[in-house]
């Protein structure tokens, strides 16, 4: 069973709600918000034979908020990975304009196959 939970930066950490239940939570971090959205939706169904782990959550944020979460990720060299103009990905970033479908798809990979490789990263 998938739920998809749709999460919003707030001043004070993050909020989320789930696409197709009744269930809202906060949370200061992304890690705490996933707690709390478990916590939710397993109350929301206690008394059903369901219940949901965290590989059974899809947590969606927009394009923003992602790079507004994750500073760490360099839009310009981002941009320079996935062969994207730097200022249409700014653009983006900002809200100014929104990716089709496409766009949001070759961002995605691109953020995706740098967490692949620092995933495999070892230090000496």
């Amino acid at each position: 069973m998938k739920v998809t939970m749709i999460v919003e930066k707030t001043k004070t950490g993050f909020s989320a709600y789930a696409e197709k239940y009744p269930v809202y939570t906060v949370g200061k971090s992304l890690e705490e918000l996933k707690s709390n959205i478990l916590e939710a939706i397993n109350l929301f169904l206690q008394g059903s034979d369901r219940s949901v782990t965290e590989n059974d959550l899809k947590i969606l944020l927009d394009m923003p908020q992602f790079f507004e979460f994750y500073k760490v990720i360099n839009a310009k060299a981002l941009s320079e990975r996935i062969g994207m103009n730097q200022s249409l990905l700014a653009q983006y970033i900002k809200g100014i304009k929104k990716p089709s479908a496409i766009q949001t798809n070759r961002i995605l990979k691109g953020v995706q196959q740098v967490g692949r490789e620092l995933a495999s990263v070892q230090f000496l």
